[in-house]
């Protein structure tokens, strides 16, 4: 297959005022994806355009509308709505495309654009391959009695609320929780203290007052100390995270613990117990172990959500996940949805009587050495003698116990070195003696 110049492993992404991230390329790419829904059998196509909160989106916004219309495709607008809030609206409106213009856990300064079908799932990478090619091609517009129309939809936010409420039991309630809820700044500003609210939590929100520029700064998903804290001070039950667009999920119990993705997706697993799990690469080597011990298949997929759901689709399985957070159940949301894999986490609490920590009681992670080690110009590590040696070495001196991955960056000439092993020490030091031999 051919490799995509634009799309990455989550759409296209990068720097707002350099391309591709520019209102020119947004509404090229929005004329080519409208051409190619056309081209596929859809007379009029209708496109449903969220964002998240980065004073970035009103452009590209605009843009996507604007190459869309000249299409021949009609628009929905939702204004900010999380990634998966799309993805339902799109399936439940029965609309032919879904799109989102974010930069997930980014800062405000980037920005992206990233795709959904019609049944709210990712698109595979030949749609976008086709979509690619349709960008080379002249642009051109459709006639005047061909283009395109565009609507808001008011009460976008309202839909998703009830749909996010209706993954949680009728005959179960949150009352007597105590949660703080972190939405980075981002797209659940609005709607995830109210999910949990009308459940009956008791909700105390923390990153609900996006600005334009203060998307996932010092709080969210990758920022949790700031959970940590506000946990702590309120004296709450647990502490949910979710990142700028909402797609992924942390946790922090009543003690200031932080359970990550790994950890989450061990306690759907052990609740669950399904056929089978999709973890990454990345995944902690004690996750696995721990449901093949408990007779679960476990299943390694490339990292990135996209390629945990084609590996789940594949062998008809609905559980997968990443450690940062990206959790998968198909028989919930047909992608990643930090506000409902937190709603799955807290009816396990209220249905167990029993918190997130005791049932993790038995779970150790290995402790994880990641190195970044950035490779000279014309330096091929695949067949590279001196690392290919050192990489037997410490596999041969890992044995049974521990892990190791070495994988390049798809974004820069680094290579990425991953050692799990009980020994933190030795895993660092495993770690660096591959660094040395590749330079």
């Amino acid at each position: 297959m051919s490799s995509r110049k634009y799309f990455g492993t989550d759409g296209v992404r990068g720097r707002v005022g350099t391309a591709p991230i520019v209102p020119e390329f947004g509404l090229r790419l929005a004329h080519a994806a409208g051409r190619v829904l056309r081209a596929q059998g859809e007379a009029r196509p209708t496109v449903l355009i969220g964002k998240d909160t980065r004073v970035s989106g009103y452009m590209l916004e605009a843009a996507l509308e604007c190459g869309f219309a000249a299409a021949g495709c009609d628009v929905v607008l939702v204004g900010p709505l999380p990634t998966p809030g799309v993805a339902y609206l799109t399936r439940a409106l029965r609309l032919d495309l879904g799109v989102v213009v974010s930069a997930s856990h980014n800062p405000y300064a980037d920005n992206g654009i990233k795709f959904f079908s019609d049944s709210g799932s990712k698109l595979p990478d030949s749609w976008e391959l086709e979509v690619e090619a349709e960008l080379a091609r002249a642009e051109g517009c459709v006639a005047s009695e061909q283009l395109g129309k565009a609507r808001r939809l008011d009460d976008a936010a309202g839909r998703y609320i009830e749909f996010c409420k209706s993954t949680f039991p009728n005959h179960k309630t949150l009352k007597g929780l105590k949660l703080v809820v972190d939405c980075a700044h981002g797209a659940a500003y609005h709607i995830a203290p109210a999910v949990f609210h009308e459940l009956g939590a008791d909700v105390v929100t923390i990153g609900v007052q996006p600005d334009g520029f203060n998307i996932n700064q010092g709080v969210g998903a990758t920022a949790p100390q700031a959970l940590i804290e506000a946990v702590r001070e309120h004296r709450a039950d647990y502490g949910i995270a979710l990142d700028g667009d909402a797609d992924r999920l942390q946790m922090v119990d009543s003690e200031g613990r932080l359970l990550g993705g790994d950890e989450l997706l061990y306690l759907l697993a052990m609740d669950r117990r399904p056929d089978g799990v999709v973890g990454t690469l990345m995944t902690n080597f004690a996750v696995e172990q721990a449901l093949l011990a408990q007779g679960m298949q476990f299943v390694r997929a490339a990292v990135g959500d996209r390629y945990v759901l084609e590996e789940l689709l594949a062998r008809g399985w609905q559980l997968g996940g990443e450690g940062s957070g990206h959790l998968l159940l198909l028989d919930r949301q047909t992608t990643g949805d930090g506000i409902v894999s937190a709603l799955q986490m807290l009816e396990l609490v209220v249905r167990s009587g029993r918190s997130l920590s005791e049932q993790l009681s038995s779970l150790r992670l290995l402790p994880q050495t990641l190195l970044n080690v950035r490779m000279r110009e014309g330096v091929d590590w695949k067949t590279h003698a001196a690392l290919a040696q050192a990489r037997r070495d410490v596999e041969a001196q890992l044995g049974e116990q521990g892990r190791l991955l070495v994988r390049a960056s798809g974004t820069e000439p680094v290579l990425r070195i991953m050692v799990e092993h009980p020994d933190p020490g030795f895993g660092r030091a495993c770690a660096q003696r591959l660094g040395d031999a590749l330079q």
